[in-house]
């Protein structure tokens, strides 16, 4: 039997400290601010209006939110894994997620993870995160015997058969305009199946480094822009018809009127793109995760981030947690959502990393710690963007592979409160000693 712990954490109060003061230079601070990237750009997978005169809602918070839910788990056959999930700077969660270690039955040795990131609403990403495996379990090309072929058509067919459910749903409900991008990866003794629609995306970490990553699918992709002009459609901004920025996913049904095409050849295709990798004894950990992550970082940073983290940290929900905080840092302004599995082969901890690990923070701690005194000595007032900036033009070595200075600014805001409230206390204790004579 698998087992699996969910749970939901806060950021600590520092941080949440650190968004109230920063709430209104946060523009400069994140990536150009509410609207994305200085330019107005929209979030990915969002449609941008076409009527004119409309008033649109902002998909932003003036704040973001930061709880995370957690999710733990493990199965017999030699997997662990975890899950993150933070709402972040949109206007509402729209990423759902399934963690199957073991599928049950016959196939209590096969596992299934998957990540869908929802636009125009939720609706559609929650539906596909509850029927998804249960329509590819039902092509009955599914079975411990283990077709390659036959598993990947069935893995195909089922996400077609997903996207047909759908339409009569979305119809009844009015969805229509709702769709999701999802990423998957089944895995078998022999296999793992990875499964893409969109613009979410997964990688295997084989041997310290990328041995696998599936490709987005954008409308401007050379296959993907023929076909939508095909449909009828025309890409714009990198948008389908200047407004979708991705070209595959499920729903999306307004995209998907051509009565000349076939389901697969429409504007917005339901056909994912499946990849099978034989496993290895050397693969190590796989990561799946929304855009949300991979508009921060890139495949190669991320690899080279959780093998560091793997070595210092034994709690995948930690390290899951970590890849939020990072690319929260790195200026992501969407919905968050990472689901990590480790192999055996996967890295462990490390009396050598932790020694590191520690020497830096306390390097870190130091510095804050004089750049505070420093700024302080001038007369001037040491807020913790000055402090921040200060940091980042000075050179500290051994920051952690893939994340550099923003993985540790957890650290360096602990560092700074520590710093900023040392007068109130030596106060306060010299207050406490007069009272004594």
């Amino acid at each position: 039997m698998r087992t699996a712990k969910k749970g939901s954490v806060e950021m600590p109060a520092f941080v949440r400290h650190l968004v109230k003061e920063t709430e209104k230079r946060v523009n400069s601070f994140f990536k150009g601010g509410r609207g994305g990237g200085g330019g107005g750009e929209q979030a990915e997978g969002v449609e941008v209006a076409e009527e004119e005169g409309s008033v649109i809602p902002c998909p932003y918070l003036d704040r973001p939110i930061l709880d995370k839910l957690l999710e733990e788990g493990c199965a017999p056959w030699g997997v662990t894994f975890a899950c993150a999930c933070m709402q972040g700077w949109r206007a509402s969660m729209e990423d759902f997620h399934n963690c199957y270690p073991q599928m049950g039955g016959k196939l209590s040795d096969w596992g299934f993870f998957a990540v869908f990131d929802g636009h125009a609403g939720s609706a559609v990403a929650e539906h596909c995160s509850r029927n998804l495996l249960e329509h590819i379990l039902a092509t009955d090309s599914i079975g411990p015997e283990e077709d390659v072929e036959r598993v990947s058509d069935g893995i195909t067919e089922g996400f077609l058969n997903t996207d047909k459910h759908l339409y009569s749903v979305a119809m009844r409900e009015g969805w229509e305009r709702g769709g999701t991008t999802v990423v998957s990866t089944m895995l078998t003794p022999q296999n793992i199946y990875f499964s893409n629609l969109g613009d979410s995306r997964a990688l295997l970490c084989r041997g310290g480094r990328v041995g696998f990553s599936t490709a987005d699918h954008k409308p401007f992709c050379p296959a993907e822009k023929e076909r939508i002009e095909r449909a009828g459609g025309s890409v714009t901004l990198q948008r389908i018809n200047g407004s979708l920025a991705v070209s595959r996913a499920l729903g999306d049904f307004s995209y998907k009127t051509a009565e000349w095409c076939t389901a697969r050849e429409q504007m917005v295709s339901p056909e994912p793109e499946v990849t099978v990798v034989e496993r290895s004894p050397m693969d190590e950990f796989l990561v799946l995760a929304c855009d949300g992550v991979w508009d921060a970082i890139s495949n190669d940073e991320l690899c080279e981030f959780v093998s560091s983290r793997l070595r210092v940290c034994t709690d995948l929900r930690e390290v899951c947690s970590q890849i939020i905080d990072l690319c929260l840092y790195k200026g992501s302004l969407d919905n968050i959502s990472v689901i990590l599995v480790c192999f055996p082969a996967a890295p462990q901890l490390s009396p050598e990393a932790l020694h590191q690990e520690a020497e830096l923070e306390d390097l870190l701690e130091s510095k804050v710690a004089d750049i505070f005194e420093e700024l302080s000595g001038r007369g001037e007032d040491p807020d913790l963007l000055s402090v921040l900036t200060v940091l980042a033009s000075t050179e500290i070595p051994g920051l952690p592979p893939g994340g550099g200075l923003q993985s540790k600014r957890n650290c360096i805001i602990s560092a700074y409160y520590q710093q900023k409230e040392a007068p109130e206390l030596r106060s306060q204790e010299k207050g406490g000693a007069a009272g004594t004579f």
